[in-house]
């Protein structure tokens, strides 16, 4: 009843489509083939050169699997982390879900591997400092991937857009403003992955962010 009143399926049928379209990796070919046809009307050749790479801990609900979740110290979330790679326009190039408590440069590593096969004209990539070190080494020396450290000025005080880095920055922004991905509610990882791939995809078709969704005033009933 709750389907026909919004006029959509029942929820049964939705859930069935959209778990068969994440199984067979619909959603990743919808998701690729409109980020090539956004890069091609920019003037980009379809398959980048360059990308930005950064993590994003977000809080999960009680839903998330206690296997699958994990507590960021740094950030104080308990959830999951969402590690993505983006081109420099901002959409996808490949995104990882795994429990917040995962270190970026030991953990992106993977992110990294399924990038260099998925990706393979991709072979630069900006970070931020938490991603330095052995991973940047690993990259260089495993995957003949560069990975450049964007660092904050000395002395810097307060937000300050980096450059290269403030468009993943962007992205995470993105993400966040959708409801669903404000905090993670999925059982599985897999889920949460096909979800910020529907994100990008509305993102890629509207030409524009969505709007940062705010709490709906309630109406005064007081006599």
């Amino acid at each position: 009843m709750a389907g026909a009143a919004s006029g959509l399926p029942p929820w049964k049928t939705v859930y069935g489509f959209f778990d068969r379209w994440k199984r067979k990796g619909v959603v990743i070919r919808v998701h690729d083939g409109l980020r090539d046809q956004l890069r091609q009307a920019e003037g980009r050749r379809p398959q980048p050169t360059a990308g930005v790479i950064d993590s994003q801990s977000v809080k999960g609900a009680q839903t998330v699997t206690g296997t699958s979740r994990g507590y960021d110290a740094g950030k104080k979330v308990n959830g999951r982390k969402r590690f993505i790679v983006v081109d420099t326009l901002g959409p996808l190039l490949g995104v990882l879900v795994l429990p917040a408590g995962r270190q970026d440069r030991d953990d992106a590593r993977q992110l990294l591997l399924d990038h260099y096969f998925t990706t393979p004209t991709c072979r630069h990539l900006f970070a931020d400092g938490g991603f330095g070190g052995r991973f940047v080494t690993w990259a260089t020396d495993i995957l003949k991937t560069t990975v450049e450290v964007v660092r904050k000025k000395d002395g810097q005080k307060g937000f300050t857009a980096l450059p290269k880095r403030w468009v993943v920055e962007r992205t995470l922004a993105w993400l966040t403003a959708h409801r669903r991905l404000a905090r993670d509610y999925e059982r599985g990882p897999a889920s949460s992955m096909a979800f910020i791939r529907w994100a990008m995809i509305r993102r890629l078709v509207r030409g524009k962010p969505v709007e940062r969704w705010t709490v709906r005033e309630q109406p005064n009933t007081a006599s």
